[in-house]
């Protein structure tokens, strides 16, 4: 258009210098106009298509974390029923001796708490993520809990090396049943993941208004950019060593939830010479 106009423009006109400026400078106001109007559409363009890619990306990756919690979820369900049909087969079909009996029995209640804890985890995520828990507040003994909870894991665990430094009379405004279910899974992670002759620590203390539950395991330890991670639904570290530990992705989810909840925080540090320490701090008056 610009060269058409500059074509028409006759030169003998007694403006043509004013014409001619007039012409330019439309010339480059549209070109700055196109220029403008071209380079937002293609920031729109990048910014759309950065915005689906990570979307898409968010997206698989979710179900990717997904798929393994179902594989996870039909393992952990499969394991504890066909270990507990078995037992049940043997003790029906053969005359054992006593204590090959209360062997078989121990074996089968264990992993009936076993299954039993998975379902309430797998409720309990479900209700938290959908907003339906209300917290029932009471007076908790937390030495008492804690206490509870570590002589269970050594009645299931015999031949693991668990050791409770837990000060008494403290006691806190909280859920017995969430709190409970906070400390059973920081303790089943500690020994899903140390080995059968590194020693898990457990320790319970105040300072001033604040409690400190502290439990550390000699094992394989967390690289620093998964110690966040590790508290996100379904997320299992990925390395082949968790990778043969069984779990499925739920029980830091729901002690970071709970704790939370509670008012409280929840860390993970690194144990020295090697291993994690998970700390919950809570306030007394919470």
């Amino acid at each position: 258009m610009t060269d058409y106009k500059l074509g028409e423009l006759n030169t003998g006109q007694s403006n043509y210098q004013q014409q001619l400026h007039k012409i330019n400078k439309q010339n480059q106001s549209k070109t700055a106009q196109y220029i403008g109007e071209g380079a937002t559409f293609f920031l729109l363009i990048v910014i759309g298509a950065v915005l689906v890619f990570r979307a898409v990306r968010r997206q698989f990756k979710q179900s990717q974390q997904q798929q393994h919690f179902m594989m996870a979820i039909t393992h952990e369900l499969k394991t504890p029923i066909a270990i507990t049909k078995l037992n049940l087969e043997t003790l029906q079909k053969h005359r054992l001796a006593e204590d090959q009996q209360q062997r078989l029995i121990v074996n089968t209640l264990q992993e009936a708490n076993r299954l039993n804890s998975l379902c309430n985890n797998l409720l309990m995520a479900s209700r938290i993520e959908a907003g339906d828990y209300k917290l029932i507040l009471e007076k908790i003994d937390i030495a008492q809990l804690l206490t509870e909870c570590v002589n269970d894991f050594i009645t299931r665990f015999p031949k693991r090396i668990i050791k409770a430094e837990i000060n008494e009379n403290i006691f806190f405004n909280g859920d017995l049943l969430m709190m409970q279910m906070a400390i059973n899974n920081l303790l089943d992670n500690a020994v899903k993941y140390s080995g059968k002759q590194e020693d898990i620590q457990i320790n319970l203390s105040q300072q001033k208004n604040k409690i400190h539950i502290i439990i550390k395991d000699a094992g394989k330890g967390i690289a620093d950019e998964e110690k966040e991670k590790i508290f996100d639904k379904f997320y299992r570290v990925g390395n082949e060593y968790t990778k043969e530990a069984k779990g499925t992705g739920l029980g830091l989810y729901l002690s970071k939830k709970i704790t939370e909840q509670h008012g409280g925080n929840i860390t993970v540090t690194d144990n020295t010479p090697q291993g994690s320490i998970f700390t919950i701090e809570l306030k007394q008056n919470a």
